[in-house]
């Protein structure tokens, strides 16, 4: 504990220098974290030397020094047009984390601690130098006793207890940021931090990698065009996954394309249908299918890599991703607002007029344009240019989706710029209404909508327990404002008035039912007997049952 404390220390010194350096000392500063480094006042003779150089520029320097773990938040900040400028963002993209490879002593330890047995006995071909090297971890190239070709990643090295230390700094900025800055807190910092640190533990777990690629493999198995590489679980673990080696061309690379007799508009629109195939259909898709990241095999066959950030639609979000598709497509702004509405995590305040104002001068802008027109690139950006200027912030595999959509455009734009992209989302659009007015998706909705009320009843009696409890201790607390207070006593009063009227008339009736019973069973007059009484009490009676009812309609709150 006492070690991790110093670590936690020396840190904490170092984000400080980096972030004064680059102008960002306040940020220590404002938080009050700095009071946890021991002599920080040497520190704060740097924060008043701020770079001159572009806010986005200054910000990804910063990243750069401060490490892997702030590469990687920088990268994932990048997807996030509806928390942060564009301008921004288009510098967080340009990140990059090559570093120098870990040795291959550790390669060797690592295999031997994870897979139980030494490299050599494993693996009889094992290429010391790596393929690909970046901040997480490195790809080698390998070969099994069976003689398959494989690649394997291994994970660098300690980088587990470095992010995992990083992280812990991070949410005590954040915290300490919501309790002292309004923007940080408008924000939910926080909660933002807790996503990427979910994103981000997530990509360090190479098993969750191979299970993303296993499902993929198992729903895109019909599909002959498409390649997923093979897991070779014997030979895998948290820190160690070992997959199909596959030999191709980019994706990106037009030329060599060109040279092989590749045929790019092919290409191109296998590349576009099988990505809106994995989101809006099979709800399980590619969330980084950057050129790296696809490979173009003979006979124009895709091969898809690296699964580590993959993305995942409930039936909710694809229904409400459908609405927005559909409301677009219908120029429905009532149509696109309950989209918005339901697909983002709204703030209680938000100005529902503006947005619904936002939401039809978005709409606007494409009304009428011909599909081949409309740019992907630029509907996403405004549509998160809305959703920031409402502070309605977008759930984490939707702008996977985003993502991955606007990098299919970059790609597609470049192997095909006759073909649009709207043109070929239509048709998946259009399936997805269908999907949700199947009668077994509208039974299913009706069964999650009366299991919701069910157990909204179930609850009822321990809430009304809980309510009688705070009541009996006089735990309640009832706020009212003086605007309100009279109109509210005008209504008790009136409220207490008819119930005692109610009160009465019932005695009354009580009283006279005894009179009549007592008289029947007695079988004699009384004194009273000569006069009209029973007449008289009945008469009453109805009168007062015609005044409390003429109010109750009166009142219009039967």
């Amino acid at each position: 504990m006492f070690r991790k404390h110093l670590r936690h220390i020396s840190r904490y010194r170092e984000i400080a220098s980096i972030l004064a350096s680059q102008g960002f000392g306040y940020l220590i500063e404002e938080t009050d974290i700095i009071e946890k480094i021991p002599y920080h006042e040497h520190l704060r003779v740097k924060f008043s030397s701020a770079s001159s150089s572009d806010l986005g520029e200054r910000i990804c320097t910063a990243l750069q020094e401060l490490g892997p773990t702030y590469i990687k938040l920088g990268q994932m900040a990048s997807t996030r047009q509806d928390l942060l400028p564009h301008a921004i963002t288009i510098q967080l993209e340009k990140l990059q984390d090559d570093v120098a490879p870990f040795s291959f002593d550790e390669v060797q330890a690592l295999i031997k601690a994870e897979l139980g047995d030494d490299l050599e006995k494993i693996f009889p071909s094992f290429d010391p130098t790596p393929l690909a090297t970046a901040s997480i971890g490195q790809v080698h190239l390998a070969q099994l006793k069976s003689g398959e070709r494989v690649a394997v990643k291994l994970q660098r090295p300690g980088i587990i207890e470095k992010i995992e230390t990083d992280l812990e700094i991070l949410f005590d900025i954040a915290t300490a940021a919501e309790n002292r800055l309004q923007w940080a807190k408008d924000y939910q910092l926080v909660d933002i931090i807790d996503e990427f640190s979910n994103a981000l533990l997530k990509e360090l777990d190479y098993a969750v990698e191979g299970r993303n690629a296993e499902k993929m493999r198992l729903q895109l198995k019909k599909e002959g065009e498409i390649h997923i590489p093979q897991i070779y679980w014997e030979y895998s673990s948290k820190k160690i996954l070992t997959m199909e080696f596959i030999s191709g061309i980019k994706v990106n690379q037009i030329e060599t394309l060109k040279e092989q007799g590749l045929d790019c508009a092919i290409i191109a629109k296998r590349f576009a249908e099988n990505i809106f195939q994995q989101i809006f259909i099979n709800g399980c898709f590619h969330g980084d299918p950057h050129p790296g990241n696809v490979l173009v095999l003979p006979d124009n066959v895709l091969a898809f890599l690296d699964f580590g950030m993959t993305g995942h639609l409930s039936s909710e979000m694809k229904r409400s991703l459908s609405s927005l598709l559909i409301g677009f497509k219908r120029n429905d702004t009532n149509e696109l607002l309950r989209a918005v509405l339901r697909i983002g995590i709204v703030p209680v305040e938000i100005d529902t007029t503006q947005l619904k104002n936002d939401i039809e001068l978005f709409r606007d802008t494409y009304y009428g344009l011909p599909l081949s027109k409309i740019s992907i690139h630029e509907a996403i950006n405004q549509f998160f240019a809305i959703a920031r200027k409402h502070s309605i912030r977008i759930p984490a595999d939707l702008i996977l989706v985003c993502k991955s959509l606007l990098t299919v455009e970059g790609i597609v734009k470049r192997l095909d710029t006759n073909l649009s992209l709207v043109n070929i989302i239509e048709p998946f659009s259009h399936q997805l209404l269908l999907e949700r007015l199947h009668p077994g998706a509208i039974a299913e909705s009706v069964w999650n909508i009366a299991s919701d009320f069910s157990e909204i009843i179930e609850q009822v009696p321990q809430d009304i327990r809980s309510l009688r409890g705070l009541i009996r201790h006089g735990h309640l607390q009832v706020r009212l404002s003086l605007a309100d207070a009279n109109t509210l006593f005008k209504q008790l009063a009136q409220l207490s008035n008819r119930i005692s009227v109610s009160i009465i008339l019932l005695a009354f009736s009580i009283l006279m039912g005894s009179i009549i019973i007592s008289f029947s069973i007695m079988g004699k007059p009384s004194a009273l007997w000569n006069l009209p009484v029973i007449e008289a009490g009945i008469c009453i009676a109805f009168i007062m049952f015609l005044w409390v009812l003429y109010a109750i309609f009166r009142s219009g709150k039967l």
